[in-house]
Protein backbone atom coordinates (compact mmCIF):
# COMPACT_ATOMS: atom_id res chain seq x y z
CA UNK A 1 0.00 0.00 0.00
CA UNK A 2 1.25 3.38 -0.52
CA UNK A 3 0.04 6.26 1.03
CA UNK A 4 1.09 10.27 0.28
CA UNK A 5 0.59 12.92 3.02
CA UNK A 6 1.09 16.58 3.07
CA UNK A 7 1.18 17.24 6.96
CA UNK A 8 1.62 15.62 10.14
CA UNK A 9 -2.30 15.26 11.36
CA UNK A 10 -2.06 12.83 7.67
CA UNK A 11 0.74 11.05 8.69
CA UNK A 12 -0.54 10.45 12.06
CA UNK A 13 -3.59 9.42 10.48
CA UNK A 14 -2.14 6.50 7.86
CA UNK A 15 -0.42 5.59 11.20
CA UNK A 16 -4.02 5.18 12.82
CA UNK A 17 -5.14 3.03 9.50
CA UNK A 18 -1.88 1.08 10.07
CA UNK A 19 -2.67 0.30 13.87
CA UNK A 20 -6.19 -1.44 12.16
CA UNK A 21 -4.13 -4.21 10.40
CA UNK A 22 -1.97 -5.06 13.97
CA UNK A 23 -2.74 -7.56 16.00
CA UNK A 24 -0.11 -9.09 18.59
CA UNK A 25 2.43 -10.41 18.47
CA UNK A 26 3.16 -8.08 15.69
CA UNK A 27 7.00 -6.16 14.82
CA UNK A 28 6.78 -2.95 12.72
CA UNK A 29 9.90 -1.40 11.49
CA UNK A 30 9.66 2.01 10.75
CA UNK A 31 12.12 3.03 7.56
CA UNK A 32 13.21 6.23 6.64
CA UNK A 33 15.65 9.28 7.20
CA UNK A 34 16.02 11.77 9.98
CA UNK A 35 12.74 13.57 10.01
CA UNK A 36 10.75 11.45 7.37
CA UNK A 37 8.04 11.09 10.00
CA UNK A 38 8.42 8.19 11.50
CA UNK A 39 7.59 9.49 15.22
CA UNK A 40 4.46 11.03 13.78
CA UNK A 41 3.37 7.94 12.09
CA UNK A 42 4.56 5.97 15.72
CA UNK A 43 2.08 8.39 17.23
CA UNK A 44 -0.99 7.79 14.95
CA UNK A 45 -0.51 4.19 15.80
CA UNK A 46 0.07 4.12 19.71
CA UNK A 47 -3.16 6.39 19.77
CA UNK A 48 -5.31 4.46 17.41
CA UNK A 49 -4.47 1.26 19.70
CA UNK A 50 -5.39 3.47 22.97
CA UNK A 51 -2.13 2.72 24.35
CA UNK A 52 -1.22 6.82 24.91
CA UNK A 53 -2.37 10.34 23.56
CA UNK A 54 -0.19 11.48 21.10
CA UNK A 55 1.56 13.98 23.32
CA UNK A 56 3.21 10.99 25.37
CA UNK A 57 3.87 9.47 22.53
CA UNK A 58 8.24 10.94 22.26
CA UNK A 59 11.23 9.56 19.94
CA UNK A 60 12.93 7.09 22.03
CA UNK A 61 16.42 8.44 20.91
CA UNK A 62 18.12 8.71 24.04
CA UNK A 63 16.19 6.23 26.18
CA UNK A 64 16.25 3.49 23.49
CA UNK A 65 13.21 1.93 24.19
CA UNK A 66 9.14 3.23 25.49
CA UNK A 67 6.95 0.93 26.73
CA UNK A 68 3.08 2.27 26.25
CA UNK A 69 0.49 0.10 28.97
CA UNK A 70 -2.64 -0.73 27.56
CA UNK A 71 -4.49 -3.47 25.20
CA UNK A 72 -2.09 -4.64 23.47
CA UNK A 73 1.04 -3.23 24.61
CA UNK A 74 3.31 -1.27 23.25
CA UNK A 75 6.93 -0.87 22.55
CA UNK A 76 8.87 2.05 20.68
CA UNK A 77 12.70 1.42 19.98
CA UNK A 78 14.78 3.83 18.19
CA UNK A 79 17.86 1.75 17.25
CA UNK A 80 19.76 4.68 15.78
CA UNK A 81 22.30 5.22 18.73
CA UNK A 82 23.39 1.59 18.45
CA UNK A 83 26.24 0.56 16.19
CA UNK A 84 27.06 -3.00 17.24
CA UNK A 85 25.13 -6.52 18.30
CA UNK A 86 26.08 -6.70 21.57
CA UNK A 87 24.74 -3.16 22.27
CA UNK A 88 21.60 -4.33 21.18
CA UNK A 89 21.21 -7.35 23.68
CA UNK A 90 21.91 -5.09 26.73
CA UNK A 91 18.28 -3.96 25.59
CA UNK A 92 16.58 -7.10 26.50
CA UNK A 93 14.76 -7.56 23.23
CA UNK A 94 14.61 -11.44 23.73
CA UNK A 95 12.10 -10.72 26.35
CA UNK A 96 9.78 -7.98 24.43
CA UNK A 97 9.99 -10.65 21.70
CA UNK A 98 8.03 -13.48 24.30
CA UNK A 99 5.11 -10.78 24.78
CA UNK A 100 1.85 -10.49 22.99
CA UNK A 101 2.55 -6.70 22.15
CA UNK A 102 3.51 -4.41 19.11
CA UNK A 103 6.50 -3.10 18.76
CA UNK A 104 7.71 -0.25 16.63
CA UNK A 105 10.85 -0.02 15.50
CA UNK A 106 12.93 2.65 14.30
CA UNK A 107 16.09 2.25 12.67
CA UNK A 108 15.72 -1.42 12.98
CA UNK A 109 17.44 -1.95 9.42
CA UNK A 110 20.74 -1.17 10.79
CA UNK A 111 20.32 -5.02 12.74
CA UNK A 112 17.87 -6.51 10.19
CA UNK A 113 19.35 -10.17 10.94
CA UNK A 114 19.06 -9.77 14.68
CA UNK A 115 15.20 -9.04 14.15
CA UNK A 116 11.93 -11.22 14.33
CA UNK A 117 11.06 -13.01 11.26
CA UNK A 118 7.74 -11.97 9.69
CA UNK A 119 7.11 -8.01 9.98
CA UNK A 120 5.73 -5.28 8.93
CA UNK A 121 8.30 -2.87 7.20
CA UNK A 122 7.16 1.02 6.78
CA UNK A 123 9.00 3.20 4.39
CA UNK A 124 8.82 7.16 4.43
CA UNK A 125 10.29 9.15 2.01
CA UNK A 126 10.44 12.74 1.56
CA UNK A 127 8.10 14.01 -1.31
CA UNK A 128 8.43 17.58 -1.29
CA UNK A 129 8.52 19.67 0.85
CA UNK A 130 6.08 18.98 3.02
CA UNK A 131 5.24 15.71 1.54
CA UNK A 132 5.49 12.28 2.23
CA UNK A 133 5.68 8.85 0.71
CA UNK A 134 4.85 5.81 3.17
CA UNK A 135 4.95 2.57 1.78
CA UNK A 136 3.75 -0.60 3.73
CA UNK A 137 4.49 -4.15 3.14
CA UNK A 138 5.90 -7.04 4.85
CA UNK A 139 9.03 -8.58 4.75
CA UNK A 140 10.85 -11.66 6.70
CA UNK A 141 14.15 -11.28 7.92
CA UNK A 142 16.18 -12.26 5.26
CA UNK A 143 15.16 -8.71 3.38
CA UNK A 144 13.04 -9.86 0.81
CA UNK A 145 10.23 -8.75 -0.04
CA UNK A 146 7.10 -10.73 0.27
CA UNK A 147 4.10 -8.83 -0.39
CA UNK A 148 3.29 -4.93 -1.15
CA UNK A 149 0.53 -3.47 -3.66
CA UNK A 150 -0.61 0.27 -4.01
CA UNK A 151 -3.52 1.70 -3.45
Amino acid sequence: MTYRTRSAAETAEVGARIAAMLSPPAVVMLIGDLGSGKTTLAKGIVQALGAAPPEEVLSPTFSLVHEYEGEPKVYHLDLYRLDTVPQLETLGLEDIWEQRAIVLIEWGERFDSELPGVRLEVRLDYDGDHGRVIEIGTDDAGGQQRSSQSI
